[in-house]
């Protein structure tokens, strides 16, 4: 998944993202944000409106602003005070309550209004109605990810080094917020992530960290970061104990059902009822094993369905997923022009490499750089396998070249970087800012079938078992995120499911089941796929001459709920849901 600007990475990470830990930032501030330049009030009380809600969202939300790109921001972090969450609350209330009331827009202003409004909903919906600051660790671990210092070389690396400085010296009160709102005791799944997360931080500050400013020959500045990093430190393995201090409890993930009706309705403009959503999820799971059986008896005939997949997986990309990922890249590029398939805006390249150890809780993702960046290199990162896990099952967990290959498709191409060269090109800031998570992982998804459908290594059946065993993957995080969080299934059953019904290696079983009580919004690779298909169809009545027209038009909007795009493509005068 894109490591930033998922309007659900927004709500599930950095929702809470107040003021500096340290200071309160007035509009007044030296790190304030002007309203865009030349905006002038003859311009219409729409511009007006929006530019000053980026104002006040980046002076509120400052360590979103650093992904994106404004550095005037840098160092600084959440108060996660009840102070700081209420002054969130009050922020995202006011915004929805002011852009409702907003009259005489024109069709342009009423879509980017209702995007605006889908973004402060979605975010309130997990500060209030899931109270997710209260219960669950996910909420404040991509809001503490210093990897925008490490890794993104902005400037040069003294200038970066010393805003790690920043962002160290604010994580102690950081970290005590963070323990006085999290309510012990917490589900099991929750412990072992919160403590692999904030512990993972914490070796993190003074390992690759440090690694990374070695090149920096300023001796003071070198204590300077070896002070911070220390007590940095201290404070992230303090709060990894306190997280784990009292057992686990085998339940208390659930977000019930009313709430996830209210999430995917308030972050993705779906009403569709949970039990039809439930069915429609059924029957994509039954499609994608009917394939898998089919391709199965042309590439193991006779074997069994696991053992199917075991024979693809066994084919391990030669000096490890890293290596076979840069390898992959320009072939998959390469197919993309050769096929006409989709236009590719500039000449942007993504790096391939291996996940810091505080993030490997997903098996890829991939950071871009946000909008207000220029010339900066998008990074795809893939996870080894956990240490803790035995021989074989940390070997099984290794996907095979046609596994990978569809990974490659999804995180780079034509999957989320290209998505996000065109959102960083939109007409609309919005569409640049706020990529919402069923656009993002929907499309990157739905990418992975309409490859093979377009012929990718000439329809051959390895391949096919490569983005099938993919496919099944969401679709298991589709129903499980429905079940655990209806109070349907426990984490025992989704780990089974993504056994038996998914034919998932163990370990990745044993991850995603884990995930899906921390993400209640995993569902949404599958259900963005599902709409963005119906979609399709929709808008070329099955012309396949016109799927690069369409996949242009789609990825033009930038990133807002699916069901709004699906209105202005086809020009219905409601937003609704199709799938």
């Amino acid at each position: 998944m894109p490591k930033i600007r998922l309007l659900a990475m927004l709500a599930v990470s950095t929702a809470a993202l107040a003021l500096s830990a340290c200071q309160t930032i007035s509009s007044g501030s030296e790190n304030a944000v002007a309203a865009a330049p030349g905006t002038t009030l003859e311009q219409g009380k729409w511009a007006n409106f929006r530019d000053a809600f980026l104002t006040g969202y980046f002076n509120q939300f400052p360590n979103v602003a650093v992904y994106q790109g404004k550095h005037q921001f840098d160092g600084l972090l959440p108060d996660w005070s009840p102070a700081g969450i209420a002054a969130q609350k009050n922020f995202l209330k006011s915004t929805i309550r002011d852009a409702e009331a907003l009259s005489g827009l024109t069709k342009q202003e009423r879509f980017e209004r209702d995007y605006l409004v889908h973004v402060a909903e979605g975010q309130l919906f997990f500060i209030e109605d899931a109270n997710f600051p209260a219960k669950n660790p996910a909420y404040y671990v991509g809001a503490l990810d210093p990897n925008v210092y490490i890794a993104r070389p902005y400037a040069d690396a003294t200038t970066r080094m010393k805003a790690f400085i920043t962002y160290a010296e604010n994580v102690p009160a950081a970290a005590a917020q963070i323990k006085a709102n999290l309510k012990l005791p917490l589900p099991e799944t929750f412990v072992k992530y919160g403590q692999a997360g904030f512990r993972g931080f914490a070796d993190y500050y003074s390992g690759d960290a440090k690694a990374a400013f070695a090149e920096v020959k300023d001796p003071a500045l070198q204590r300077q970061f070896d002070v911070a990093a220390a007590r940095a430190s201290a404070a992230m393995r303090d709060l990894s104990g306190y997280v784990g201090s009292r057992p686990g409890t085998k339940t208390g993930f659930a977000i019930g059902a009313a709430n996830f009706s209210k999430m995917i309705l308030t972050t993705e403009g779906v009403d569709t009822p949970l039990a039809e959503l439930e069915r429609i999820g059924e029957a994509d799971l039954a499609r994608n094993q009917a394939a898998l059986r089919a391709a199965c008896e042309q590439f193991a005939p006779g074997a069994s369905i696991p053992d199917c997949i075991a024979k693809m997986g066994a084919d391990k990309p030669e000096g490890g997923p890293v290596a076979e990922a840069r390898r992959q890249l320009p072939t998959l590029r390469k197919f993309l022009i050769d096929k006409d398939i989709v236009t590719i805006p500039g000449t942007e390249q993504a790096m391939v490499e291996e996940s810091p150890p505080y993030n490997r809780q997903n098996s890829a993702y991939i950071d871009i750089p946000g909008p207000y960046e220029t010339g900066l290199p998008s990074v795809y990162y893939i996870s080894p396998p956990d240490p803790s896990w035995d021989a074989a099952t940390r070997d099984a967990y290794v996907p095979g070249v046609k596994d990978l290959l569809f990974t490659s498709v999804h995180e780079v191409w034509p999957g989320h970087f290209l998505n996000f060269l065109h959102a960083n090109r939109s007409d609309s800031i919005f569409g640049q800012l706020f990529v919402g998570y069923a656009f993002a992982e929907g499309w990157a998804h739905y990418s992975e079938e309409m490859m093979y459908d377009a012929g990718l290594n000439d329809f051959d059946p390895e391949t096919h078992i490569g983005q099938l065993s993919n496919a099944l993957l969401r679709d298991c995080r589709y129903l499980s995120a429905i079940r655990l969080h209806t109070g349907r299934m426990t984490v025992q059953q989704s780990y089974d499911l993504f056994r038996n019904e998914c034919f998932q290696d163990e370990g990745n079983a044993r991850q995603q089941a884990a995930r899906g009580t921390y993400d209640p919004q995993y569902l949404n690779y599958t259900m963005g796929k599902l709409m963005i298909r119906k979609l399709r169809e929709d808008w070329t009545k099955g012309d396949r001459s016109k799927w690069k027209a369409f996949h242009d038009e789609f990825l033009s909007y930038g990133g807002p709920p699916i069901p709004m795009v699906r209105a202005a493509m086809l020009n219905e005068a409601t937003a609704k849901a199709a799938f």
